[in-house]
């Protein structure tokens, strides 16, 4: 075929070819990285075939790719010396989109199902998106055949004629378009070569000098890297100046085939938690970047991991940029979140100050998974990964994990217990926690957000069910102290006084030293969360709570004994005051007002008990004589032989 012939595509190419040119590719640069990976492949090729024929032509130098600019005529010539065309292979294989099922794949790009992935070999024709005319000039290495001169300006039809080409390899030259000048500048060139095609496993020349690094350091064998190559690496790819915290590189045959190197920062990004925060595992297909920000490889539990993950068996989009959900990425990511969490457990194993850092990070984050994560196996780990303050620890410092928790439980116990509040100081000191501290009952403590969410997920640890102290009732047992008692209906009354506020009022047995304290119900809305979602500007509808009272505490025996002789005046004031301190420890003032109003009423009552004149008196003028001890004007309240002071607390026999 010594005279060119002009070929036809099928009625639909042209089709095909602007939504290529204008559709598939969100940036025009990436036509490079498409050209330099036909050549990768074409170089790969050549290696194969040249060890099953021995009658194939040996290349003219090593393998390579090289890219030349000519900024008088406008062009950029890509060239390989790999396997190369006959004159048949490339009407085949240029001509990849005029095969049957053309019109099907253009019907699903317009419509955005993207799932005939790999099919179709229009990576070549990205070249179209900056040249208006694509020349390929081919010798193949097999014997006795001529080399070919393919060319077309993409429309309906191409050219192909007898090259002149001597020795094996192709040429690709881009007759650039008029608004594709940017192309002519190598250091753009190297820019993208850099940015995507770091890694290919051959030299890519641009002009004179290599632009790319052909031995990818997740290629090499673990035992052979010294941690400062990690480091620096890690550097490289997260532009973080801190080394890591720990790192994981490991390869993978079945059932899928890959190679990842990922790392956990030392320190928290600064953009973890913001939705737009970028996700850094890039993702590569035999070592071409496909996605540097691929954020859909890691579950959003684990966005702070850093790397990269290179597969052979992943199957693309044909735009390689959109990588789809597809069985095999599921398969990819569920792979590498589970060798993420068991190199975690490993890690907080191992080497406890490690995971310490690691923990106060991003425990956080992690403790999300334990409401989100689908697989049972993962948020068993997840579960074991997590750390909580406790009351074994005098501050907010020491943590525990669940195991240790249990490990130090009595052997009677069959709960863990937790609580969970908007600060240390207020978890730490609630009254929630008296009855337990008491009997030396540890009680987990948290004042994360999350774990308004983590602690109802995990529901069960090494079969001992999660209790909240601050729901329902608390079971601990039997006391052998003897439980001072009062009125059986005063709960009912001070139910009845409070009514609209709280939704019943019960005798408490988890409180030693308040007099009284609010509890959530066991199946309704924490307040605590309702507290979170009001931040989030999220109210839920108010939800009444019950309000526990402590009936060896004076001041509920004060009421009671006031209820009994029916100074219901003074007594319900008292009442109210009991919600008012329940709503006080939990740093909430509803009514200021009410509040001082009933101080007033417990002041006037402490001052009878001590014989106080309740009168304001201006007052005396100073004088040398010791002032006189004021005169008891009236009875002091006894209550079951106690004189009580102005808080209720006792005086004397």
């Amino acid at each position: 075929m010594s005279e060119s012939k002009t070929l036809p595509f099928n009625a639909e190419v042209r089709q095909l070819l602007d939504l290529v040119i204008h559709s598939l590719y969100s940036e025009r640069e990436v036509f490079l990285r498409e050209l330099i990976s036909n050549a990768s492949d074409a170089l790969d090729k050549a290696r194969v075939v040249g060890l099953q024929e021995q009658d194939f032509a040996a290349a003219a130098g090593e393998p390579r790719i090289d890219i030349r600019v000519d900024s008088v005529n406008r062009t950029i010539t890509l060239s390989d010396n790999g396997v190369g065309l006959t004159q048949e292979e490339a009407i085949d294989a240029l001509g990849t989109i005029a095969r049957s099922g053309t019109k099907a794949f253009a019907e699903a790009i317009k419509d955005q199902s993207h799932n005939l992935i790999g099919q179709f070999g229009v990576g070549f024709y990205a070249a179209f998106m900056v040249a208006e005319r694509v020349e390929v000039r081919s010798q193949s290495g097999r014997p006795d055949n001529a080399g070919v001169i393919w060319t077309c300006d993409g429309t309906t039809e191409y050219t192909i004629a007898e090259g002149e080409r001597s020795d094996r390899g192709t040429d690709v030259i881009l007759h650039l378009r008029e608004d594709a000048e940017e192309f002519l500048d190598e250091a753009r060139l190297k820019d993208i070569v850099k940015r995507y095609s770091e890694f290919v496993g051959y030299p890519i020349f641009v002009g004179e000098e290599q632009a790319n690094e052909p031995q990818a350091l997740w290629t090499r064998t673990p035992s052979e890297i010294e941690e400062e190559e990690y480091n620096t690496f890690y550097g490289q790819i997260s532009g973080d100046f801190m080394p890591p915290a720990t790192h994981l590189h490991w390869s993978a045959d079945a059932p899928i085939q890959y190679k990842a190197l990922l790392y956990v920062p030392s320190a928290a990004p600064h953009d973890m938690n913001h939705p737009d925060g970028r996700r850094d595992i890039k993702l590569y297909a035999r070592r071409v970047l496909i996605d540097d920000a691929a954020s859909f490889l890691m579950p959003d539990y684990l966005r702070f991991v850093r790397g990269v993950v290179d597969t052979e068996d992943l199957q693309l989009n044909v735009s390689r940029e959109l990588v789809q959900q597809t069985a095999t990425v599921d398969k990819l990511r569920s792979q590498l979140t589970s060798k993420v969490l068991r190199h975690l457990q490993s890690v907080a194993k191992k080497d406890t100050e490690t995971y310490t850092g690691i923990w106060e990070a991003f425990g956080g984050v992690i403790k999300e998974g334990l409401h989100n994560v689908s697989s049972s196996k993962d948020k068993e780990r997840l579960t074991s990964l997590v750390r909580f303050n406790s009351t074994r620890s005098d501050d907010d410092k020491g943590q525990v994990s669940l195991a240790q928790y249990v490990e130090a439980m009595p052997e009677d116990q069959d709960s863990i217990y937790y609580l969970v509040g908007s600060d240390y100081a207020s978890v730490s000191r609630s009254p929630h926690l008296e009855a337990f501290k008491r009997k030396g009952i540890e009680v987990l403590l948290s004042w994360d957000t999350v774990d308004e969410w983590a602690f109802p997920s995990m529901e069960t640890f090494q079969d001992k069910k999660l209790v909240s102290i601050s729901r329902g009732e608390v079971d601990l047992g039997e006391d052998d102290t003897p439980s001072p008692t009062v009125s059986e209906d005063l709960a009912g009354w001070i139910g009845t006084v409070l009514a609209g506020e709280v939704s019943s009022v019960r005798t408490s047995n988890r409180l030693t030293n308040s007099a009284s304290v609010l509890v959530d119900d066991q199946f309704g809305v924490s307040n605590n969360m309702q507290r979170i979602m009001r931040q989030l500007n999220q109210a839920l509808p108010a939800a009444q709570r019950i309000l526990e009272i402590n009936p060896g505490h004076a001041l509920v025996r004060t009421l009671d004994q006031l209820h009994k002789d029916g100074r219901k005046d003074e007594a319900q004031p008292l009442a109210w005051l009991l919600l008012d301190q329940a709503r006080l420890l939990e740093g909430e003032v509803r009514d200021p007002v009410g509040l001082v109003e009933r101080l007033q009423t417990l002041s006037t009552l402490a001052a009878q008990a001590l014989g106080v004149n309740a009168q304001s008196a201006p007052h005396p003028e100073p004088t040398d004589e010791p002032a006189a001890a004021p005169e008891a004007t009236d009875a002091p309240v006894v209550i079951e032989g106690e004189v009580l002071d102005a808080s209720g607390e006792q005086l004397s026999e």
